[in-house]
């Protein structure tokens, strides 16, 4: 038996079960998002999700096909002085199960998919969105599912929110909601906290620079793959912003003035931008104290730290740089105090 801290009290699981609960911070804020009379949270597993929509709804209706983990769920339920919820073991399409439930207010589906796929896709989700929407159209019509992050919104053919969620900086998970659930096309948060972006329409002409200005700010992953980057670099209006692509994977909003904004994940003071040779690098790092570099650039694992340990030789300073590269540049950057 396996247990794993991602709620204040232990829950308890086997290795599976544990590996796909969701994270405290992700449950609690889905049911506040999802706060009803009523609600049922279908394939439900250890009932991590569940608890917490007891500890927001008046009543859970909590489904799961493996009597293994209704049992386990049942127990941190019990574990976590929750009492409001019914566990039922079962298919949740299967019209048996769907009998004993009341009308709902929402139903809420975290959907099995491919441990491995070359490319996440809405269509691989068992049970299908379809087939879950078919199955309970007489019990509400409002839904929402977990999909995987990987999923570009212009992937999903649904009329629905899809609000993409960073946990601690890192894409974390992707949620649909359709019905009355549905607050905008598009969306996406950063947890901890409640820091939204909604897709508003309204984006003014963002300029895109070639070079970083005097600050830098890397944005939460969830903004970028909502493809709301271009609308949160608009909202500054009262200063010059633009976007700094660096590559594929990273792009920066840059700026000659300090930005307050909590969907920016790190924020730095850009100290240098130099042709990207390791020994010139290395010289003027040393000269300007500092001990670490951490590269920030798409580059093999071996590369990596050969180059770092290069770029770290006899470095005895207490500053710490992070070192981005576009295509022959080199910007050095270090985090700002905030």
């Amino acid at each position: 038996m396996a247990r794993k801290k991602i709620f204040k009290t232990e829950m308890i699981s086997d290795k599976d079960g544990i590996r796909f609960a969701t994270p405290e911070p992700v449950a609690e804020y889905r049911a506040k998002r999802l706060q009803c009379k009523v609600i049922a949270d279908i394939s439900c597993g250890i009932g991590g999700q569940a608890i917490y929509f007891a500890k927001w709804c008046e009543f859970v209706y909590a489904i799961e096909i493996d009597p293994k983990k209704i049992a386990y769920a049942k127990k941190n339920a019990k574990i976590m002085g929750v009492s409001n919820i019914e566990f039922i073991t079962g298919d949740a399409l299967s019209s048996d199960v769907i009998a004993k439930l009341p009308e709902l207010n929402v139903v809420f589906s975290d959907p099995a998919r491919p441990p491995a796929e070359k490319e996440r896709t809405i269509n691989n989700l068992s049970p299908s969105i379809p087939e879950v929407m078919k199955a309970y159209a007489d019990k509400t019509l409002n839904f929402a599912f977990e999909a995987p992050p990987q999923i570009s919104p212009e992937k999903i053919p649904f009329d629905c929110e899809k609000e993409y969620m960073s946990l601690e900086g890192k894409l974390n998970r992707l949620n649909l909601y359709f019905g009355d659930l549905k607050k905008a096309d598009v969306s996406a948060i950063a947890l901890p906290g409640s820091n939204i972006i909604r897709k508003n329409h309204r984006n003014r002409n963002v300029h895109r620079s070639r070079k970083p200005d005097v600050y830098a700010y890397e944005p939460e992953e969830c903004v970028t793959k909502a493809g709301l980057l271009e609308q949160l670099t608009s909202s500054f209006k009262e200063h010059d912003v633009s976007i700094f692509e660096i590559d594929e994977k990273r792009v920066l909003v840059t700026s000659n003035h300090l930005l307050e904004c909590k969907l920016f994940k790190n924020s730095y003071k850009v100290v240098q931008v130099m042709n990207f040779d390791i020994i010139k690098i290395n010289s003027y790092l040393k000269q300007n104290s500092f001990g670490n570099v951490i590269i920030r650039a798409s580059i093999e694992p071996e590369k990596y730290w050969e180059a770092r340990n290069t770029l770290e030789k006899e470095l005895n300073g207490e500053r710490k740089a992070h070192l981005f590269l576009k295509e022959n540049d080199a910007i050095v950057c270090e985090v700002l105090d905030q």
